[in-house]
């Protein structure tokens, strides 16, 4: 594979961790310990509200916090900005909670502060992202080297395993970033060689990738697939361009370019159904949602996590710094794309 751009550059408290003990989603915690519902709210930070997937993790935050019988303390927003995010959770703290429900999207800079909140014996759940360093409780997310392996796979059957592709690449201070473009340039390397990789940085954001898009589309017009690892920001943009330069053309047409994104909001599929893109992951906004929420009930009541499956058709492991809740995220394509059971699909 020819790369021709920039590439890739323990629980929360151990006063939580008495023992091994069952977890699934209807145990109660310990033997006299008070019910999560009295023990102080939760706090949670939302990483930021200019993607539509985060805007739709937020709207489920209150209704899967009503139905685990808790109380929020109070919800931020960080802006993506990491700094930010520990001012937050100094305030979310300071008011009072229990535990923290976050989304670090600056994976390496937020560790001091979890050993610190580790230390006041405060649990922190990580959604999305998975910190480099310090303690937590539990991340909830989706295998993200997945995302890039499935990605590539479709890509080069697509394209008949050679070609020209575009990869708008997250944040590389993100481990969701790092994940989706490691295996993405792995895969292709091992699989479709015959494939050109253009690696566009974007640091997740829209106006980047938009650029990258013009650029690369000036210079190699031959273009045939694009990868976007995350939809929520990248979608807009990207058909804006292709809209500009007559190439949002349906499958059937030679001038079609294949696209397989990352997130599985309700935009995505309606450009699947119109031919406008090809597929996505589908990463499940409601299950981070009541999932991060639940296992901060659980931590809350003094439950250990316990490694293997889940009853909510998860797998837990042990990752360094505490435990990981890998949530499904399956593949859509026109072939699935009106699921019911899909996030993207529901009201």
């Amino acid at each position: 594979m020819k790369i021709t751009s920039t590439t890739l550059s323990a629980v929360a408290a151990a006063t939580l961790v008495l023992g091994l003990s069952a977890c699934s989603k209807d145990s109660a915690g310990a033997p006299g310990q008070q019910a999560a519902g009295g023990v102080g709210g939760v706090g949670v930070d939302l990483p930021r509200a200019d993607s539509d997937f985060w805007n739709a993790y937020s709207g489920y935050i209150p209704t899967k916090a009503k139905d685990l019988g808790l109380t929020l303390t109070a919800t931020t927003n960080s802006t993506n900005d990491v700094q930010k995010l520990i001012g937050n959770v100094d305030n979310l703290t300071a008011q009072g909670a229990k535990a923290l429900v976050i989304a670090p999207q600056d994976t390496g800079a937020i560790g001091p502060k979890l050993d610190e909140l580790a230390g006041k014996g405060i649990p922190v759940i990580s959604v999305d992202t998975r910190p480099d360093a310090g303690k937590f409780y539990m991340v909830v997310r989706a295998d993200n080297r997945a995302y890039g392996t499935k990605a590539c796979e479709f890509l080069g059957e697509k394209l008949g395993g050679k070609g020209k592709v575009i990869e708008f690449q997250g944040a590389l201070s993100s481990i969701n970033g790092r994940d989706r473009s490691e295996a993405f340039k792995e895969c292709m390397t091992k699989k479709f060689p015959a494939i050109t990789v253009f690696e566009e940085p974007t640091e997740w954001e829209g106006t980047k990738a938009q650029a990258a898009l013009e650029t690369r589309l000036s210079t190699d017009p031959d273009i045939k697939g694009v990868y976007m690892q995350a939809g929520g920001v990248f979608l807009d943009p990207t058909l804006q361009v292709l809209k500009q330069r007559g190439l949002l053309v349906p499958p059937s047409d030679p001038k079609h370019i294949f696209i397989v994104s990352n997130d599985g909001i309700a935009q995505e599929f309606d450009a699947i159904r119109k031919g406008e893109i090809d597929a996505t992951v589908s990463q499940p906004a409601d299950l981070y949602a009541e999932f991060g929420l639940y296992w901060a009930k659980q931590a809350m009541s003094g439950v250990t996590p316990k490694v293997g499956p889940t009853d909510h058709g998860s797998t837990v492991i042990e990752v360094p710094g505490g435990f990981e809740d890998q949530i499904p995220a399956p593949l859509v394509t026109k072939d699935n794309v009106d699921d019911p059971a899909l996030w993207g699909n529901k009201k």
